[in-house]
């Protein structure tokens, strides 16, 4: 099975609150030296046969990512062995 993974975030110009919410709770665990936190998404898409990037480009563009907000980006993940 071929995995493409997907990483959809806001453009960096786009304000995060998520992320802001989580770098304002840091001090509170005593982390003091994270300057910035953005939150995004990761999609994993299995394809039956060899991964189509154009495909999953296709899906990203259209579906899973809002072009006006977000960016995105593909990749091919190597096979791992699944651990039941």
């Amino acid at each position: 099975m071929a995995r493409v993974v997907v990483d959809v975030m806001l453009k960096p110009e786009i304000l995060d609150p998520q992320g802001q919410a989580v770098a304002n709770a840091l001090p509170r665990l005593g982390v003091t030296d994270v300057s910035s936190v953005r939150i995004g998404r990761r999609i994993e898409i299995d394809f039956t046969g060899e991964p189509d990037l154009d495909r999953a480009r296709e899906i990203a563009d259209k579906l899973l990512a809002n072009p006006v907000i977000e960016d995105f980006e593909i990749r091919v993940e190597a096979a791992s062995a699944e651990v039941a």
